[in-house]
């Protein structure tokens, strides 16, 4: 175990370790606990951990989006330009997909380079780090239109739709998410509203899955309504080409805008947007409208009432051929009055919670509050793409390079809620305590991406093999039947 420097100090010999376990045997029916020993030591086997990396790559190869990639010229001053764009996106996708942004983290995939080529489809070679750098700060963002409908087409070659809810509409949530990047000086980065320097991207959410459709990287300090007309008419044109169901989109109070709700209008879509306070009304104008005009009024205990109801008002807004256009739209609401608060303390005045909503539904009150309410799911697919993902301290100095990072996520992402959903309908998966109706990325991640197998070639073949001490076999078995054989 230890072997002599030439200095003259122990150092150890990590070829051959061992370390203690422990056993049971009987003896004249006394149960004795005996000391095992377990030895560890390196081998010349072909042992791949992220196994999973070959449905990464099928998924990926049956589209014509490395191609695409691989048009674009590669100045012959940079390092390995023989390595073509194609193959440095599918590089960073399949780190993405294993929860890693860091360039470096390509180093781990030079000790077996060949399986990660054949896995991920890469062409020439695994670019270096310091290459996989260069090319991302070339590319920037002159391949979004490219990603995003390569997106699409992911869907459509697997004929995968987003789930409506039960209603028939299938929802859309459109929200701000601020990415933390202090103590960096990278490009674009400044105050969010949360009260940290980063970056304030805008993500589109679509079906009861949560599939990622559409992002936008924005400064930190950027409004969350300043170019979010472009951005919604790009969204629902991806939208309509996932599926012919009736959209609901849902928006929060900062994009409540005339502009945006005229979009959706034009575009036909259902909509529920939470509704700002305007000049000149007040919460107590609207506690006194509910209480003059509201017939359904709740008491949930003593002190506090509920009005739920809908008002009306009209709406002016300009359409794509500068028309004014103007619609008596319909403001559900639910004035909250508290005279006595939760701890039986009085409240002298009275306090007043105003909360009302945009909607052209022909939903009931009660419809209209518990589908806003369920936009709130978003936060959860912020979270999975800022900590399962780690894609929250984005790995550039430069906006443009960042920008192609949360692009290539949406890809990869999807890719991994895919796998996900399709895992939950194999009848061999892991039983769980409760009803699992989506799976979040990081289960992925660890139990299907990094899934150990063995590489052997024989008889002009390449096989991986998984171990029987792996109960995910059987579900990864099912997944390579439906994205690669398929």
């Amino acid at each position: 175990m230890f072997q002599n420097h030439p200095m003259g100090e122990k150092i150890i010999d990590f070829s051959k370790q061992s370390m203690p376990i422990f056993g049971k045997i009987k003896a004249s029916n006394i149960e004795v606990i005996v000391m095992k020993k377990l030895v560890v030591e390196f081998s010349e086997e072909r042992l791949i951990t992220p196994s999973g990396l070959s449905l990464v790559g099928s998924m990926l190869g049956k589209r014509d989006f490395a191609k695409k990639c691989n048009r674009m010229s590669v100045s012959a001053k940079r390092s390995q330009p023989q390595i073509k764009n194609g193959d440095i996106l599918l590089t960073y996708i399949g780190l993405l997909c294993q929860g890693k942004t860091e360039y470096e983290a390509v180093h781990e995939m030079m000790d077996d380079p060949e399986y990660y080529k054949m896995a991920l489809g890469i062409a020439y070679a695994i670019p270096s780090a310091e290459t996989l750098r260069q090319r991302m700060d070339d590319i920037g963002s002159s391949l979004r239109d490219t990603i995003l409908q390569a997106n699409v087409d992911m869907f459509k070659t697997y004929n995968i739709r987003p789930t409506a809810l039960e209603n028939g509409y299938v929802p859309v949530d459109i929200d701000v998410t601020p990415f933390d990047n202090s103590k960096t000086s990278k490009e674009g980065v400044s105050r969010t509203y949360k009260g940290y320097d980063g970056y304030a991207p805008m993500m589109e959410y679509i079906g009861t899955e949560g599939f990622l459709v559409n992002c936008e990287l924005r400064e930190g300090k950027q409004h969350c309504q300043k170019h979010t007309p472009e951005f919604l008419k790009e969204t629902l044109q991806l939208c309509h080409q996932l599926t012919d169901a009736p959209l609901l989109i849902r928006l929060d109070s900062g994009n409540d805008a005339a502009k945006n709700l005229g979009i959706l209008i034009e575009d036909g879509s259902w909509f529920i947007v939470k509704r700002n306070l305007r000049r000149g009304e007040s919460k107590d104008d609207w506690i006194s409208l509910a209480k003059e005009c509201c017939k359904d009024i709740r008491n949930p205990r003593d002190g506090k009432e509920v009005y739920v109801g809908s008002s009306w008002k009209d709406v002016t807004y300009t359409d794509d051929e500068n028309n004014d256009k103007t619609m008596c739209m319909r403001i559900g609401y639910e004035i909250i009055e508290r005279s006595i608060d939760k701890h039986g303390q009085f409240l002298l005045p009275a306090d007043i919670e105003a909360n009302t909503w945009w909607t052209n539904l022909g939903a009931t009150d009660d419809e209209v509050i518990a589908l806003y309410h369920a936009h709130g799911e978003c936060e959860h697919y912020h979270s999975e793409i800022k900590t399962d993902m780690d894609v929250e301290r984005l790995p550039s100095g430069k906006f443009e390079t960042n920008e192609l990072v949360l692009e290539l996520t949406i890809i990869a992402y999807n890719i991994l809620r895919m796998i996900g959903q399709e895992s939950l309908k194999s009848k061999k998966a892991p039983k769980t305590k409760h009803v699992v109706k989506r799976r979040r990325l990081r289960t992925v991640i660890s139990n299907l991406i990094l899934i150990a197998g063995h590489i052997t070639s024989h008889a002009r073949k390449v096989v991986l093999a998984l171990g029987c001490s792996n109960t995910w076999r059987y579900v990864f078995m099912d997944l390579f039947q439906k994205f690669a054989l398929a």
